[in-house]
């Protein structure tokens, strides 16, 4: 990987990710939810998309990543193009196409737990032709690069060339969980998979629900070992987070005690937190207390991101980005 140059303490290069933008609408109850009943309460539409909220997290931590995607050319994807360059991240390479964004239609219990959802995806695929054009300009000073795993497969081989071409690590979150598990051949470029606890058991066909954090741990070792993944790290909910790489580095990382108010965007802040320790020099433990922070931060609000955070607070040894 390039030398992350420092100027008076301030990280210079970038975070590059790769992923989607959506408008999410989500529903809360007052009371007590019903799945078959009618439920009064409260109806919210937030920016969301993995991509997108993995690059506002990461700008939270008052970094300045830079974002490939598409948004729509309505006042929707304008609004989200001005959101995002108030919190200073780089929108350069973002895409503008009629139907650019996708759509989470989302329905939480009275607990704040997801008890149902609709996602319509967007088309991704231009962003081929995006890297296609500009990779070596969008990739040649990157610090690492965070990408969705389940984008068009034309996108992550280009990826992947790049990040081999620039000798720049890779993190890789996922939206789709049973089109990633189609894609097993790249995670062994990818340098680290994060996923949940139910995403872990689809892509290695099982069923972990029933495992201790513990068990887990060992288990994750022993399947990343036959599979060739270098580094996941499993998010298990209310339990914590277990991590394993090829090396033989596992653990286990209990959650914070927090209010849950809406549980979306927790893992995507999770990876942001640990993607951001991995890249700037933290060993895997410490990078999963990063993830688990942020995402601690995000299921307090409804909004699908974390709130702003200083580097240091996070371990993180230089300043703010100007």
């Amino acid at each position: 990987m390039a030398d992350i140059v420092i100027r008076k303490g301030i990280r210079a290069m970038a975070i590059v990710v790769i992923g989607t933008i959506f408008v999410d609408i989500k529903g809360f109850p007052d009371d007590v939810y019903s799945p078959t009943g009618r439920n009064a309460g409260r109806v919210e539409m937030v920016h969301g998309g993995v991509g997108r909220n993995v690059a506002e997290d990461i700008a939270n931590v008052e970094l300045r990543p830079r974002l490939l995607s598409i948004v729509d050319d309505t006042a929707s994807g304008a609004e989200v193009l001005r959101k995002l360059q108030k919190h200073k991240v780089d929108t350069q390479y973002l895409l503008t196409k009629p139907d650019g964004m996708g759509i989470w239609l989302a329905v939480f219990d009275n607990t704040g737990d997801l008890a149902g959802s609709i996602s319509k995806r967007p088309d991704m695929s231009p962003l081929a032709d995006l890297i296609d054009a500009k990779g070596d300009e969008i990739f040649r000073d990157a610090d690492s690069i965070v990408v969705e795993i389940d984008l068009d497969k034309e996108i992550i081989k280009r990826v992947i060339h790049y990040a081999k071409k620039y000798a720049v690590k890779v993190y890789a979150v996922v939206s789709n969980m049973i089109i990633a598990s189609q894609r097993r051949d790249f995670l062994q470029s990818i340098d680290c998979f994060v996923c949940n606890l139910q995403e872990a058991g689809i892509l290695f066909v099982d069923d972990f629900s029933n495992l201790s954090p513990e068990e887990l741990r060992e288990e994750l070792y022993l399947r990343i070992t036959k599979a060739q993944i270098p580094s996941m790290v499993v998010t298990m909910g209310s339990r914590g987070a277990v991590y394993a790489s090829l090396d033989g580095d596992r653990g286990y990382y209990p959650p914070e005690n927090v209010k849950v108010r809406d549980t979306s965007g927790a893992g995507d802040a999770f990876c942001a937190g640990v993607a951001v320790g991995l890249t700037y020099g933290k060993t895997m433990r410490e990078a999963v207390v990063i993830g688990t922070r942020l995402a601690a931060s995000v299921i307090t609000i409804s909004e699908s991101t974390c709130p702003r955070f200083l580097p240091r607070e996070l371990g993180l040894d230089f300043d703010a980005a100007d």
